[in-house]
């Protein structure tokens, strides 16, 4: 199999190619590491390369899964592989090493995917820009001067150039969505307690849930399916579905009532191209035999920003303060970025009755983003505020929070709201700017309610294609990026 047909496939293609043996594991793992090296040079999505894990994997013998020989990518943080490190994009995680699989990484290994890399995602996947000092900047596949988002970039980056169709991803705040919309992919944030977190109890107060990027619905909505097991230790576990993800997605949903938003969510307006493709795909959506109207809000989500700044906040320091007991030395202030010092420096400050009011106004903005949108089935909006920024632009090399904050919610106001209110939300990449970079429309569901969201999602795919819109002469230009050693 040459990169050439490897990319021609979604993840369940390359499967099904396999189970009939008109290609072994084999071949597709040497095809997804020969583009590889064609890309990742460029771009810099994958920040550890696995290959001899990989071939273990294979000789071992694979399970009879639904991804049974498929290669995937798992993002650099938060899950756990066995023998492996998770850096989350800091050297100061370099060298400690996983003793067992995560319960996602178990699942994906019970369903057949071979786990041959990492992703490259910001320190501490802290922001909407995937640019850590430990490993370098991801670039944008469709234009390398811009980002790629975050913190998911690596594995956005990965599935736009074609390295993998479908890379796990995680979101606290839009870092699946982020990055899917400036990388031109589908980005699907599950429920809240929809995907065991184990042996993790939660993220960010429950605002983290963990799930993927894909090319194609129908591997979002399999990789689901295979990931939705959840353990009696979950806080936020949901019941599974009454049918499968993968069905759903072919699915009719069925006359919906949708409301869009022209706005953005929490601060500024989106750029005029941004507005005009929420417009498209309101019309897109009223010709698909849905019921379409505007939404005006009475008040935006202006005190998310302050409302999340406490909690995560405090995840920041905790976090440095496990490592430094378990290497038995306190981390010092060089050892990671100035961000993330500034963000430990004020968790520390940070008391007891400060944090529990701080998950007060969490859960009381949670109930108030869904009252305001009680009444639709689903609302679309702009995934952004801005297409994607210049390298540089934004960045974690500064301590000052008020102006950092400022400058993220900027480019990226619509997201974070529903990691609060635990709905489902994906962004689909259905429009393109006069300059061709992509645009995500962002679709938000009732909590729960994946399977609405996967049916109009493959309603959406069915009727404007994406996965045939690829960024070869952008790669093809692209200088090698910076990738800094040690």
């Amino acid at each position: 199999m040459t990169p050439e047909e490897y990319q021609k496939h979604d993840a369940l293609g390359l499967a099904e190619l396999i189970a009939r043996r008109e290609v072994s594991a084999e071949e597709v793992l040497d095809a997804a590491l020969s583009r590889l090296g064609q890309v990742n040079p460029s771009i810099n999505a994958v920040n550890v390369v696995l290959e001899n894990e990989a071939r273990e994997q294979l000789a071992a013998g694979l399970p009879d899964g639904g991804f049974s020989g498929v290669p995937f990518l798992l993002k650099d943080i938060t899950t756990q592989m066995r023998g492996v490190p998770t850096s989350a994009g800091s050297n100061l995680l370099r060298e400690p090493v996983a003793a067992a699989d995560s319960a996602l990484v178990a699942a994906y290994r019970r369903h057949g995917l071979v786990l041959f890399g990492k992703t490259n995602t910001p320190e501490f996947g802290l922001v909407g820009l995937t640019e850590p000092r430990a490993f370098g900047p991801t670039l944008n596949p469709w234009d390398p001067t811009r980002i790629c988002g975050g913190s998911s970039g690596g594995s956005a980056a990965a599935v736009a150039s074609g390295i993998v169709p479908a890379a796990q991803a995680s979101d606290a705040g839009g870092s699946i969505r982020i990055p899917s919309s400036c990388c031109g992919v589908f980005g699907f944030k599950p429920s809240r307690g929809r995907v065991s977190m184990a042996p993790l109890v939660e993220g960010w107060a429950g605002m983290t849930v963990l799930h993927a990027i894909t090319r194609s619905v129908r591997d979002s909505a399999a990789l689901l399916d295979a990931a939705r097991e959840t353990t009696a230790d979950d806080p936020f576990a949901l019941p599974p579905p009454r049918t499968s993800f993968r069905q759903q997605a072919r699915a009719n949903p069925g006359a919906l009532k949708i409301g869009f938003l022209e706005t953005n969510l929490m601060a500024g307006e989106p750029e005029p191209e941004l507005v005009a493709a929420v417009r498209d795909a309101a019309r897109l959506c009223e010709a698909l035999g849905h019921r379409v109207e505007e939404i005006r809000l009475a008040s935006r989500f202006e005190a998310i920003a302050r409302t999340a700044l406490p909690i995560v906040a405090t995840s920041v320091a905790a976090s440095l303060e496990y490592e430094g007991r378990r290497r038995g030395r306190p981390v010092e202030e060089g050892e990671v970025e100035e961000l993330t010092w500034a963000l430990a420096e004020k968790g520390r400050e940070i008391t007891a009755v400060e944090y529990a009011r701080a998950l007060n106004v969490v859960t009381a903005t949670g109930l108030a983003v869904l009252e305001a949108f009680r009444d639709y089935d689903v609302v679309v909006l702009s995934t952004l505020a801005k297409l994607p920024l210049p390298v540089g632009v934004l960045t974690t090399q500064t301590r000052d929070l008020a102006q950092a904050m400022e400058a993220f919610y900027a480019f990226a106001p619509n997201t974070q709201p529903f990691n609060i209110s635990g709905q489902p939300a994906m962004s689909a990449p259905l429009s393109w700017s006069s300059s061709g970079l992509p645009i995500g429309i962002e679709f938000v569901g009732a909590p729960g309610r994946d399977d609405l969201l996967f049916a109009l999602a493959g309603q959406l795919e069915e009727a404007r294609p994406w996965a045939h819109l690829r960024p070869a002469d952008a790669i093809a230009k692209a200088q090698p990026s910076p990738v800094p050693a040690g």
